[in-house]
């Protein structure tokens, strides 16, 4: 009687599987809740089915009025259950840190994206995800270290390391690997999912990137880091990779500052951005994910009639070092405050503007603009935008008589063709000091200030340093790709 009891409860519960299962397999799917500024047509592309279907499924009677907040079944996602709902990928998160912490089945998140491929899940693009708003969603992380195992790594956090393995989706505990990120039920950082847990956060302060300009890139997190960043693109004029650099300067509420610039000849497109990251003496770090670089809408100019000589890689070889050089100087005080200041006596006089694309005697236009013209004539004032350092000042062939000056972060700044230059090498400078007076030296064709602004390397668009203030303010989160 005992063995029959027994076969009975099995039979039953075997029966309440089965039934549970079939209700599970009825679901309609996943709900979408209805925001502001959505239509029926922009919910049925985002979730690539037909209005058609959503209209039969959810019985609209009206769908040219739908009311704000109200539930819609999206069809063709059995499986799925959850709200919808849509977030901007930050730095740091991958579609399979998004699963873990919102205990979604990899292959639901990638089909409900439509991804294929990982990199498409690019820093600033949208990603849906289905939100259980009844379910616990695990707030800590913890790095497996070099040397470590799961089960280590779930005693250090003081956690049950078969939960921990079920709830990163292991089969085993033995599948989790050095440098793997897993979410632990304990804590309560809630930082980039895929990046060690001494980073809490990472924000850029305008995405995408936009060729010839400069983002503010912030990273939160402990006290103790090294960081630094860099991605390498393809140059317009000739296919080979320009390799950008973003130092990191620490400041003392836990803030790391970097800004970037991005050269004015990159290809659009989306490149690997990378970032290093050392905890004290600790083992490195390296994190890659996708970002867009997009088009300036620079202008082509008339070829410019120049003297032969100034085109001469003999000459400017050489020179164009030093300047490079000097340009990508990273002195690790800031000097300036707020904006920078017009360093011409006309400040809203631009014969010629930043980024244009150049050709030189009819030749190629594989140059561009590397500042921004003034008008104004031989004599005027040439004044300091900012407080700096002076690292150079005499004679270049091409450029004339010049001047650098070093502002600390990344950030230099150019003075070029000037009559008379005020100052020497390691001067200290204030904001509106007269360094040099306007003239018409080097490879020009006629008397005027050319002002260039260098980021971590890079020409960068001057007028952007005189309307916008950097670093930009703290907290600006990731905007959505195609945003300007």
């Amino acid at each position: 009687m005992k063995r029959i009891g027994l076969i009975f409860a099995l039979l039953l519960a075997f029966s309440l599987v089965i039934t549970s299962q079939a209700q599970e397999g009825t679901s309609d799917g996943p709900v979408y809740i209805v925001q502001p500024g959505d239509t029926l047509f922009s919910i049925a592309l985002r979730f690539g089915v037909t209005m058609d279907e959503l209209v039969t499924v959810n019985q609209i009677a009206n769908p040219n009025n739908l009311e704000i907040g109200a539930s819609l079944v999206v069809p063709g996602l059995e499986g799925i259950s959850g709200v919808l709902t849509t977030e901007v990928v930050p730095f740091g998160e991958t579609l399979r840190s998004l699963s873990r912490r919102y205990h979604i089945p990899l292959d639901d998140l990638a089909r409900l994206n439509r991804i294929v491929s990982p990199a498409e899940l690019f820093l600033g693009s949208q990603v849906v995800l289905p939100v259980d708003l009844e379910g616990e969603l695990l707030q800590g992380r913890r790095m497996v270290r070099p040397g470590q195992s799961l089960l280590e790594t779930a005693v250090l956090e003081g956690a049950n390391p078969w939960s921990m393995t079920d709830r990163n989706d292991f089969e085993t505990s033995s599948l989790a690997l050095p440098g793997d990120v897993l979410v632990t039920p304990s804590g309560t950082n809630p930082g980039p999912g895929a990046l060690p847990e001494s980073i809490t956060g990472v924000d850029f302060a305008d995405l995408p990137f936009i060729q010839g300009e400069t983002t503010t890139i912030e990273a939160f997190g402990e006290m103790d880091l090294t960081l630094s960043g860099s991605f390498e693109a393809a140059d317009l004029r000739n296919g080979n990779m320009i390799l950008a650099q973003t130092p990191f300067f620490q400041l003392a509420d836990g803030r790391y500052v970097g800004l970037q610039g991005v050269h004015a000849m990159t290809e659009p497109g989306f490149y690997p951005y990378r970032m290093m990251i050392r905890q004290g003496e600790g083992s490195e770090t390296v994190y890659s994910q996708n970002i867009y670089v997009g088009d300036g809408d620079y202008v082509y100019d008339p070829s410019l009639q120049v003297d032969p000589k100034t085109l001469d890689p003999a000459a400017t070889g050489p020179e164009n070092e030093i300047w490079n050089e000097l340009g990508s100087r990273a002195a690790p005080d800031k000097s300036w405050d707020g904006l920078f200041a017009s360093p011409a006596l006309f400040p809203d006089c631009y014969t010629s503007r930043f980024g244009s694309r150049r050709s030189y005697n009819d030749g190629p236009y594989n140059f561009f603009h590397t500042g921004l013209d003034f008008c104004g004539g031989v004599g005027l004032e040439v004044k300091a935008p900012a407080p700096g350092k002076v690292t150079f000042a005499g004679p270049l062939v091409v450029r004339g008589n010049s001047i650098m000056l070093e502002h600390g972060w990344g950030i230099n700044t150019g003075y070029m063709h000037l009559s008379e230059i005020l100052v020497k090498e390691g001067d200290l400078v204030e904001t509106g000091q007269v360094i040099g007076l306007v003239g018409g030296t080097g490879r020009v064709t006629g008397a005027h200030l050319h002002w260039e602004v260098w980021a971590s390397g890079f020409q960068v668009n001057p007028v952007t340093w005189l309307e916008t203030v950097f670093p930009q303010e703290s907290g600006v989160r990731s905007q959505e790709s195609g945003d300007r």
